[in-house]
């Protein structure tokens, strides 16, 4: 995936117009793994940018690292538009970045229930002095593949409307 064309000049844009900004930016991902961070770095520069990058895929990693309340989780599932929403909040207290994305989600084939179906995906991002924005996909049962690329692309327009609106 980080390799797709597409995605690379979304990202090197991206890693652009962050630098020209001079606003960093922290990942903390879940069904993607680290692949928006990879595919953040595998830009040029991207150094100036890319503060950090946390794959909290377990829910023990989401409480560890980013400081997810453990009974949040409990309450609310770790796929969840809270718990995306404390990801975001961790990973940017946790870090040196003025923006952060999170993702959290069911990517499949197996995993999935009638309440959340494989492919539901929720993102949040966390940026100093904006409110908290959340997003909630539900890409459908396409495969593990494709609803990890299309979860990539919405964290990608996610930062990309943050800087765009001058939030970062």
């Amino acid at each position: 995936m980080i390799d797709d064309p597409l995605l690379r000049a979304r990202a090197g844009a991206l890693v652009a117009a962050y630098a020209a900004a001079g606003r960093r930016i922290a990942c903390a991902e879940s069904c993607t793994g680290g692949l928006v961070a990879g595919l953040l770095t595998a830009i040029a520069g991207s150094s100036a940018v890319v503060e950090r990058g946390f794959v909290t895929y377990s829910n023990a990693a989401k409480t560890q690292m980013l400081g997810v309340p453990a009974d949040l989780i409990a309450a609310e599932g770790a796929v969840s538009e809270a718990v995306a929403g404390a990801m975001a909040q961790g990973a940017l207290d946790r870090s040196e970045a003025d923006v952060a994305v999170a993702i959290t989600g069911i990517a499949g084939p197996g995993g999935g229930s009638a309440h959340k179906p494989v492919g539901l995906v929720h993102f949040g991002l966390a940026a100093a002095g904006a409110p908290p924005r959340r997003l909630e996909r539900r890409y459908g049962d396409l495969g593990r593949d494709a609803v990890r690329r299309r979860a990539v692309e919405d964290a990608l327009a996610l930062l990309e409307s943050n800087i765009a609106v001058g939030q970062a």
